[in-house]
């Protein structure tokens, strides 16, 4: 009877070890799954974005080669279609308003067509154009803060908003507009095309007829100066 119990309660610590090792193999399959899943979708990111890439740059070359042929008309349509979007963020991100962005960013493209002439291909289209587009901001940014000022000698137009009646992301992002406004212009256009453009250093420094180093410069400078300002409100 205890040989019987003995063999018994061996074959349940057989079957337990065997359950173990089991458990822990399905375990570590399911990691290993888990593993190239992951793997897997990283892959599939990188490749989207690679093709992503192959498709701007193939876009690029096609209007240039546009451009070269003198087929203006149809190079300033592609444009439009690639850079339209693009060109309306950075020109929303200099002057706050969207009826003017879309105006500036027209005004950008006819400057284009009247220019693509004189184009060299010297960087990108894409670079070109926003140069073209920092200039035009830049002036119409300029030409405002005269007019408002010539108005506030006849009538006092400074708003005067009430806190209480903003949402706190509105709050938030008028904080932060004031602060890109306060920085220098040569900063604050470096910045703006970094990061609301998305472009470069290298067509950053196009953009702005610098070195690269110097545009690294101006746009580390200017975030210095905005996380000064933004930490200490």
């Amino acid at each position: 009877m205890a040989a019987g119990l003995a063999l018994v309660g061996a074959g349940v610590d057989a079957r337990t070890e065997v359950d173990a090792r089991t458990e822990g193999d399905a375990r570590t399959e399911g990691d290993a799954r888990t593993e190239v899943d992951a793997r897997t979708e990283g892959d599939t990111r990188t490749e989207d974005d690679a093709r992503a890439g192959d498709a701007r740059a193939g876009e690029a070359r096609a209007i240039e080669g546009l451009i070269g042929a003198g087929d203006f008309r149809e190079a300033l349509s592609r444009c439009a279609r690639a850079y339209a979007m693009p060109l309306g963020r950075l020109c929303m991100a200099f002057t706050g308003s969207q009826a003017e962005s879309e105006e500036l960013v027209q005004e950008t493209l006819l400057a284009a067509f009247d220019a693509f002439p004189q184009y060299r291909a010297e960087g990108s289209v894409r670079a070109w154009l926003f140069g073209i587009a920092r200039r035009l901001c830049g002036r119409h940014t300029e030409l405002k803060a005269r007019r408002e000022a010539r108005l506030r000698l006849v009538h006092d137009t400074r708003p005067r908003p009430d806190a209480s009646e903003l949402a706190v992301e509105r709050e938030r992002a008028e904080r932060a507009r004031a602060a890109l406004a306060r920085l220098k212009p040569s900063e604050r256009e470096a910045v703006v095309l970094r990061f609301e453009a998305g472009l470069s250093f290298k067509e950053v420094a196009i953009a702005c007829g610098i070195d690269e180093a110097a545009a690294r410069k101006r746009v580390s400078r200017a975030l210095g100066r905005l996380r000064a300002e933004l930490g200490e409100e």
